[in-house]
């Protein structure tokens, strides 16, 4: 299909647009940009500075995306946003460019469903398949790893990591690590076990869940140090894929575990 862009769209020279792109009324496209096929840009989006939007994503309306970071430290300097493919980008959301101290990208991977006013900071990690509901929030240099569900009105403190297939219930604040697998909520955010049903949805088996019941056992109910409990978890069960992600990411932690 031929590419589309309104006659009302400012769109810079040297912006690199794919053919079968759609660029709609009143946006500004500016100089670095880069935007492949089949992506759609409905009406009123800013995307600036060295931005890649991949394929078939769609934009609403209002959004800025590649803007200078909030942060002080900031003086300019020549960072980016990467956003892959076939991403749903709803109204009035912000996605802001690395700022420094980082490798100096903010990354959005692929198939994400980001609702309206969401808010991703300088050096976010977004990993595939997140969904982030309504004004959820992510400070500076959070990660967010694959199947992670955000809720509504969720602020994520900077440097805080929440694991891949993990529910974070609306109106939470996020100071610590949430899990992979895990289900977290409050407003100085907790644990309440695994997050059963969505594990179900995403196919995992009966066998794998009830795995991943004895390691939450292990790690958040028993009275043990998480260097004891990771001990007893690699000698009493399985070294599974989903176990060792598991493991794995409480060892990486800077900011302490959600309990």
């Amino acid at each position: 299909m031929k590419r589309e862009i309104h006659p009302t769209a400012i769109v810079d020279p040297k912006a690199e647009i794919d053919e079968d792109v759609s660029i709609g009324p009143f946006c500004i496209i500016g100089e670095g940009v880069r935007i492949r096929k089949g992506t759609k840009l409905i009406s009123n989006v800013i995307v600036e500075g060295n931005t890649e939007i991949g394929e078939n994503c769609t934009i609403y309306p209002f959004t800025s995306i590649g803007l200078p970071p909030q942060d002080l430290k900031y003086r300019g300097e020549k960072t980016g946003v990467k956003i892959g493919d076939n991403n749903i980008i709803r109204e009035y959301i912000t996605i802001h460019r690395a700022s420094v101290g980082g490798d100096g990208v903010t990354t959005i991977g692929d198939k994400n469903f980001l609702m309206a006013y969401v808010h991703i900071a300088h050096d976010c990690k977004i990993g595939n398949s997140v969904t982030m509901a309504n004004v959820a929030t992510l400070g500076g240099h959070v990660v967010v790893e694959d199947y992670a569900v955000i809720g509504g009105l969720v602020a994520v403190h900077q440097f805080t990591r929440i694991g891949a297939y993990a529910m974070v219930g609306g109106f939470s604040g996020v100071g610590q690590d949430i899990p992979p697998y895990t289900i977290a909520s409050g407003a100085r955010v907790r644990l309440f076990g695994l997050n059963t049903i969505g594990l179900k949805r995403h196919g995992f088996s009966d066998s794998t869940i009830n795995e991943l019941k004895k390691a939450y056992k292990i790690l958040f109910r028993e009275k043990r140090t998480v260097k004891d409990a990771i001990k007893k978890i690699q000698e009493d069960l399985p070294y599974t894929d989903k176990i060792r992600h598991l493991i794995e990411f409480i060892q990486k932690n800077k900011r302490g575990i959600c309990r």
